[in-house]
């Protein structure tokens, strides 16, 4: 999708990095940034935002495929359900998703994230393979599906491919049901070639993402290093680490080095690289991410889903750390709604209120809203400025289906209510990179986007019961 560049807007009232201003005149360069901001009564003419407006959030956590399995694993099917229960199922419904069946699901999700808060997206995405596990003719063919959805939706894309060849810590072989992640490195390589040109034209961001600890040897490791440094110099490193118990005490089991220990001793890690989950920390390990610069991708809402554990959010932000908020499973598709559940959990943890405000931003939502504004932007490779000079001209307009209950809420109150309040996020315009995808909360390409989706899970549902016959399993 495309629309025309806007010149700017003016808004009565926007969530800057120095919280809440009134009447700005913002300016769009031809690039999609700001390039200039004043304090005015909008001698420019530009549009007006009467409604409050606030940056748009980078997802940076996504496997696109997994929206259309939600509610597939909330039925106990082991004596103990966990993570590692649900991955099967996962495994299962990933056989299922052909190419058109990516291009529509990934389709779907960004038209709601868009209408949740975000703006753009890090797709960790490591489905590569067909459905019997050998390369397509065009290794990169699910990428593409992945490129198409961006851009029928106008979702800002930084564009991850997953480099996954082991099932546990020192090269353990990969299991059948991986059989649709797995590559080697020459394959990957060439995959990263293929996807430079269509990703340059798109103006999608490319990045490298060995898939976890688990599934990428030392060796490896350094290769991709290398890969990056040929094919795709700074671009952002992300990786799974530290999700979940069983996963730090077999990585001890096997090398006595904890994982993030282990990550630090062998990549270069630094503000490009984002770390994924990292929920289970010691003290050092809190502190080194922090002072190394690379952003914690939390995903609160699947990270309660699966039973992970509560990120040690008091104590690194304390230390400065920065952190950004992700989809991941994509059972919700609110930037609210992952930030409610980071602040809550923090809360039933420490039995204590507003535990994530700041002394210089004592407003939960608009501390929260913010910082993940700052940290999705680094670990996607854009601007980290938010609606400043330099930023991206990427915002989301707050609006609310109960005008009566904001009657009370100040101005400066009305992300509190949004994020707090229960009725959920409602957004009028999305403006991205200075071009308006969705209007008074509609997509232009709404229709056939949905109509698309339906299709494709009828698809999936018949593969599903072929696979797995009298189980009434549908998704």
């Amino acid at each position: 999708m495309t629309s025309a560049l806007l010149t700017g807007a003016h808004f009565r009232q926007a969530l800057t990095p120095e919280g809440w201003k009134r009447n700005l005149s913002v300016q769009f360069a031809a690039d999609g940034t700001i390039s200039a901001i004043a304090e005015d009564a909008n001698p420019l003419g530009l549009p007006v935002y009467e409604n409050p407006v606030v940056p748009g959030i980078t997802d940076l956590h996504s496997h696109a495929f997994q929206y259309a399995m939600a509610g597939l694993s909330e039925v106990r099917r082991n004596p103990v359900d966990s993570f590692w229960s649900w991955r099967d199922i996962m495994y299962f419904f990933a056989l299922t998703v052909s190419p058109e069946d990516m291009q529509a699901i990934a389709a779907r999700l960004y038209l709601s994230l868009l209408k949740g808060g975000y703006t753009g997206i890090a797709e960790f995405h490591y489905v590569h393979n067909d459905l019997d596990g050998t390369p397509y003719a065009r290794r990169e063919e699910l990428s593409l599906a992945i490129f198409e959805a961006a851009r029928a939706t106008g979702l800002e894309l930084t564009h991850l491919p997953v480099f996954y060849a082991h099932s546990g810590f020192g090269g353990l072989p990969p299991t059948d049901g991986q059989r649709r992640f797995i590559q080697d490195l020459d394959g990957y390589a060439a995959m990263l070639e293929a996807l430079k040109a269509p990703a340059a034209a798109a103006g999608h961001k490319l990045g490298i993402a060995p898939h976890s600890l688990r599934a990428v040897t030392s060796e490896e490791m350094a290769r991709l290093m290398e890969l990056r440094a040929d094919l795709l110099p700074g671009c952002p490193v992300h990786i799974h680490v530290a999700e979940q118990i069983p996963e730090v005490n077999e990585a001890l089991a096997w090398n006595g080095r904890r994982p993030v220990e282990q990550l630090y001793d062998i990549a270069p890690v630094d503000q490009r690289w984002c770390l994924i989950h990292a929920t289970h920390l010691d003290d050092a390990e809190v502190r080194q991410i922090a002072r190394s610069g690379a952003t914690v991708g939390l995903c609160p809402m699947t990270e309660a889903n699966l039973g992970d554990g509560i990120f040690r959010a008091t104590d690194f932000l304390a230390e400065g750390g920065v952190f950004g908020i992700g989809s991941d499973s994509n059972i919700a598709t609110s930037a609210a709604q992952e930030l409610q559940m980071l602040e809550y959990s923090q809360r039933l943890r420490d039995r204590q209120r507003n535990v994530l405000a700041s002394p210089d931003q004592p407003s939960v939502a608009a501390n929260l809203w913010t910082r993940a504004v700052q940290g999705g932007a680094r670990a996607a490779g854009r601007p980290e400025q938010g609606l400043a000079v330099g930023g991206m001209a990427s915002f989301v307009e707050l609006t609310s289906p109960e005008p009566e209950a904001m009657a009370p809420v100040a101005p400066e109150a009305a992300l509190d209510f949004h994020v707090f309040a229960g009725r959920g996020l409602h957004v009028g315009d999305v403006v991205v990179r200075g071009r308006k995808v969705v209007s008074a909360g509609h997509h232009p390409l709404e229709a056939q986007i949905l109509a698309d989706y339906a299709a494709a899970m009828g698809r999936v549902s018949e593969r599903l019961a072929a696979r797995n016959p009298g189980t009434g399993t549908k998704a």
